[in-house]
């Protein structure tokens, strides 16, 4: 059994509460659809169903699974479940997800129910030898019919860094790093990661600029593909080199720039404001004092004669 990577899945539940709308390019390239990036994207609630889980005691336990994602884009439904590894399991849980969120649309009447069911996919983050190219669920019915409810799973190996960024499949981006797993964990040669990485961070910082990345939104970003860093190095001599390709990058909005101006002035003319209170105390004359506000805070002379003619009278 393959070991469970809690961080990949926080990471994906994550990015889909917060940032719902970058997965819309996700649904255009998996779907074939063409939604505009500001269309409406309901969340749907997912309720769990109740499983059995065996235990490393080879004992069972009853737990709730919920679903990734569930989304409604206009009348269409989406199920997107994201996978680290391939799971003998997953097609039986796609069909019992949507079964559920098919409830919530279904319509009856006496005698009939119309039971619309999602479309789905499965994004797999790493891939082996057994990952398979497509879920189906076949439903046999009492006479004889079958019909297959399939579709195409995402591998995210077969995407390069120039197609994430060229269709905008900003949530692949924090998993593209997994790729290099092994070669990170075991301390090997990591310059092509880190080459990598190195890309992400420049496009996605060209892309907040033009305006198609928000900054909470690239922030996010990169504090993500940190999050699965981490959890890869663990530790090890990798990490820091790695993490400090993303966390180079401060993104700083327009409007912080005014706090941070507005809260270094503040501190600068309350400095000067006390200079010039202490010098007049002392019994200073005008030179004196404006010698001491360009020593003591770097002031230009004729900052330092305006913060001595506003103060000054005040406190004369």
């Amino acid at each position: 059994m393959q070991k469970k990577t809690p961080d990949y899945d926080n990471v994906f539940k994550t990015m889909k509460s917060k940032h719902k709308r970058l997965f819309i390019s996700v649904i255009n390239d998996t779907f074939g659809k063409k939604y505009s990036m500001d269309v409406k994207v309901e969340t749907l609630p997912s309720e769990g169903y109740l499983t059995e889980s065996e235990t490393t005691d080879g004992s069972k336990e009853i737990e709730e699974q919920i679903s990734d994602f569930v989304i409604k884009i206009e009348n269409e439904i989406y199920l997107l479940e994201c996978q680290s590894y391939h799971d003998g399991s997953m097609a039986i849980r796609i069909a019992e997800y949507a079964f559920i969120v098919a409830r919530q649309f279904a319509v009856w009447d006496i005698g009939h129910a119309t039971i619309p069911m999602p479309r789905f996919s499965v994004i797999y983050i790493k891939r082996t030898e057994k990952t398979p190219k497509a879920t189906t669920i076949t439903f046999t019915f009492p006479d004889g019919q079958e019909v297959d409810y399939e579709s195409a799973n995402v591998i995210l190996e077969e995407f390069t860094k120039e197609d994430i960024v060229e269709k905008r499949l900003f949530p692949y981006i924090p998993f593209y790093i997994a790729r290099y797993e092994k070669e990170i964990a075991s301390e090997k040669n990591i310059d092509n990661a880190a080459e990598d990485l190195e890309y992400f961070r420049n496009e996605m910082v060209r892309l907040h600029k033009n305006g198609e990345l928000s900054d909470a939104e690239i922030v996010d970003l990169m504090g993500f593909v940190n999050t699965i860093i981490t959890h890869i190095t663990n530790g090890n001599d990798n990490e820091e080199r790695l993490v400090n390709i993303m966390g180079g990058t401060v993104i700083e909005t327009e409007s912080e720039k005014l706090i941070r101006k507005g809260k270094t002035e503040g501190k600068v003319e309350g400095k000067a404001e006390q200079i010039i209170e202490m010098g007049q105390e002392f019994g200073l004359d005008d030179d004196d004092i404006l010698r001491r506000l360009q020593e003591k805070i770097g002031l230009s002379l004729e900052t330092a004669a305006a913060y001595l003619e506003r103060y000054g009278k005040q406190l004369v």
